[in-house]
């Protein structure tokens, strides 16, 4: 008998890596942009750990950039959602658990008079610049530099730094909508004046100001947040809270209740959903009345809807973890992970010779290479971020899971002090080995 010649079929079939590589621009869903013979392909994940698909472990220190505040799998959420998807998976309409999820979240927000559920906290921060555009008339928004809300244009607008421009001019570096340029304008974070200034120059054509209250990871000035409330209701601008990091993550009534400033919209989601997909927006009642469909088709008027919006599985998901949130102990203990962290990051910046700033609140941190105080977009692109992008690709290679493009670390309800004292050790390694 002649032998057959050898079948591709033979051949190992290739590993997820390489499949990935084979599907998705440099093996990743967005960001990550880590060099393709360490991209990790996840399948599963435990607490603060995430597990490989050759099963390396990892320390979790990006928690689904934040998504999973109250750690992978939390037993009390994916029991929720498996209760509730028996009954129903999606109805694209108001229902029970939406209901329910909506009056908890008024009880803990202080501006949330009314409020709509969207996909994410991409389509939160675009729809409430959309109502703020309706209810003011007005064609134009201000951000602040560096400051990322989302993945629609005006989110990403002068986040990238690709083509510099002199404030308030914006930079539509990734945006891909040429007409940022005519219709958002930038201030620098931190900076009162310079930002008031900008908008008593532009009033009569600014619809309203978005805001990460924790801008990134950098510290809002003493003021900023209220000098920012005042001119803003002086000028008849909405203020717009973006809370999808800070929201729940700071206090159960986010960066709101933690600074103690009212915005007149905010935007939801990451935590919000325990891991779930979910966003929300909502606030004042007269600005969301904008989105109601006895208005259509104008004047005033703002299209908002969302196929799995307030889809019964995500809200069952999210009331669980707000029960977690709502527990007394729980931001005490995530501000407690959260100061040993940075404090540990700063012994080791400092143990090792290494200039550094070590940025954040509450249960996050950033690592600024950079010998002189970081407090805005410029001082921030100013420290040696080469360096703290080879650092984060070592401490990848540790064993330790996090976005390497140089953005914040994020703790889980589920880290220990032991978890961050590891983390900790390997970040003096990492240190070492990018000398």
């Amino acid at each position: 008998m002649t032998a057959s010649p050898p079948s591709e079929s033979l051949a190992p079939p290739p590993g997820f890596r390489q499949r990935a590589l084979a599907l998705f621009p440099a093996g990743s869903n967005g960001e990550y942009g880590i060099p393709e013979d360490q991209v990790p392909i996840l399948a599963r994940g435990k607490g603060p750990r995430v597990w490989d698909t050759g099963g390396r472990e990892y320390l979790d220190f990006t928690m689904a950039w934040g998504s999973a505040l109250v750690g992978h799998a939390r037993p009390e959420v994916v029991e929720a959602a498996g209760r509730q998807a028996r009954d129903g998976i999606n109805f694209a309409a108001v229902n029970r658990r939406s209901v329910e999820l909506a009056e908890r979240l008024q009880s803990l927000s202080p501006c949330l008079e009314r409020v709509r559920f969207v996909a994410s906290g991409t389509e939160a921060t675009m729809l409430c610049l959309r109502v703020a555009q309706a209810a003011t008339g007005r064609a134009k928004v201000l951000k602040f530099e560096g400051a990322y809300h989302g993945q629609h244009p005006v989110g990403v607008t002068s986040m990238l730094n690709g083509r510099p421009s002199r404030m308030p001019a914006s930079d539509p570096s990734g945006a891909g909508a040429a007409w940022v340029e005519r219709d958002v304008l930038v201030a620098p974070f931190n900076d009162l004046a310079t930002t008031t200034q900008i908008l008593e120059s532009h009033a009569a054509e600014l619809a309203g100001v978005i805001v990460e209250p924790l801008h990134r990871c950098l510290t809002p000035a003493p003021e900023f947040l209220s000098g920012l409330r005042a001119v803003t209701a002086r000028l008849g601008m909405v203020l717009v809270f973006d809370e999808v990091v800070t929201g729940f993550r700071l206090a159960p009534g986010g960066a709101q209740q933690y600074y103690g400033v009212t915005p007149d919209l905010v935007a939801y989601g990451k935590a919000l959903g325990g891991g779930y997909p979910i966003g929300a927006y909502g606030g004042r009642a007269d600005l969301m009345e904008v989105v109601n469909e006895h208005r259509l088709p104008g004047p005033g008027y703002a299209w908002s809807a969302s196929t799995t919006g307030g889809n019964p599985v995500s809200c069952a998901a999210a009331l669980a973890a707000l029960e977690i949130f709502c527990d007394p102990q729980c931001h005490p203990a995530l501000h407690t992970a959260g100061r040993l962290l940075r404090r540990l990051l700063g012994d080791a910046l400092a143990s090792e010779g290494v200039a550094g700033q070590v940025l954040g609140d509450g249960p996050l941190a950033q690592v600024a290479f950079s010998p002189t105080p970081v407090v805005d977009q410029k001082t921030w692109l100013a420290s040696d971020r080469r360096r703290g992008r080879a650092v984060m690709l070592e401490l990848l290679r540790l064993g330790v899971f996090l976005n390497p493009m140089g953005t914040k670390l994020y703790l889980s309800c589920e880290h220990t002090a032991a978890d961050i004292e590891e983390f900790a050790a390997r970040f003096r390694q990492a240190l070492r080995a990018t000398q």
